[in-house]
């Protein structure tokens, strides 16, 4: 399949990467020097435009809404290479609303659209077992699976198109709030003399024990902070929440509050610490 990809950071190597090992004739843009050995076995092209004429189904994993808005409408941009019966997969995590107003612009084109933002670091697209939220129409969704299943291992389809940026606000609100109470219970813990490690040994026998208690736990008592997932993309997502809660008026305090916790971490010159590293934000 010839397959279009756009963002190649921390998650966006590895992925195109199995993409590439699996066969599929890979058009790219965005390379820097660190994707430089994509080029290899794909092809770099000069804009999104000329990524969408050129492949069948074109793939974003990008930072942000302006940045998936700009390489979807921009100049120069996919919306402009597209043709009826292509498909444009958004892997990026953005905001609900404006994926659904990207979808209906698409549509317009005849382009199929699916949303399918994807949780599991770094470590998860290198090892090809990301869980990957989809909203899409069953049509989209059946033809971007097997695509999908290359780059992770848990793939659920929400419902329509923007139900998986959904999801994917859902993940980073229960993830960013179970962050902050390990970071809270370690910060008591050796504030009272006990010994954090042993709290967290003992922890994960009970029902407080977690994956965020496993690995973020020994991040933050061997304060090995290097990301992973950025705080400042973390604090981006919680405010993807609080925009939905504003706009649908709902009461999310400890989003809010969560928010706030990032803002001292950015503040303390944290943003780019892996998002364990909130702890510090607490001394």
């Amino acid at each position: 399949m010839k397959i279009g990809f756009i963002g190649l950071g921390v998650m966006g190597r590895p992925m195109v990467g199995h993409l590439i090992a699996a066969g599929h004739e890979v058009f790219l843009y965005r390379v820097k020097d660190v994707s430089q050995h994509l080029v290899e076995a794909g092809k770099a092209l000069d804009n999104p435009k000329a990524v969408a004429e050129a492949a069948d189904v074109i793939i974003l994993m990008l930072p942000d809404t302006p940045d998936v808005e700009a390489v979807l409408f921009g100049d120069d941009g996919v919306a402009q290479g597209l043709a009826m019966g292509k498909l444009v997969i958004d892997m990026s995590s953005i905001s609900p609303f404006a994926t659904k107003a990207f979808a209906a612009r698409i549509a317009e084109i005849g382009a199929g659209y699916v949303d399918a933002p994807v949780s599991g670091g770094e470590v998860g697209a290198k090892n090809a077992a990301l869980t990957i939220m989809v909203g899409a129409s069953e049509g989209d969704f059946e033809r971007a699976l097997p695509l999908l299943k290359l780059m992770g291992k848990n793939i659920t389809r929400i419902g329509g198109v923007g139900d998986g940026q959904t999801a994917k606000v859902v993940n980073q609100i229960i993830v960013g709030l179970t962050i902050e109470a390990v970071a809270e219970g370690l910060t008591l813990a050796k504030a009272s003399g006990a010994d954090p490690a042993k709290v967290r040994e003992a922890l994960m026998g009970g029902f407080a024990s977690s994956r965020i208690l496993e690995v973020h736990g020994e991040r933050m008592i061997n304060e090995t902070f290097d990301p992973g997932f950025r705080i400042r993309l973390h604090r981006k997502d919680i405010g993807l929440a609080l925009e939905s809660a504003k706009a649908l008026d709902l009461y999310l305090p400890h989003a809010a509050n969560l928010q706030q916790l990032m803002n001292k971490a950015i503040a303390d010159g944290l943003g780019d610490k892996d998002h364990s590293a909130l702890i510090k934000a607490l001394s």
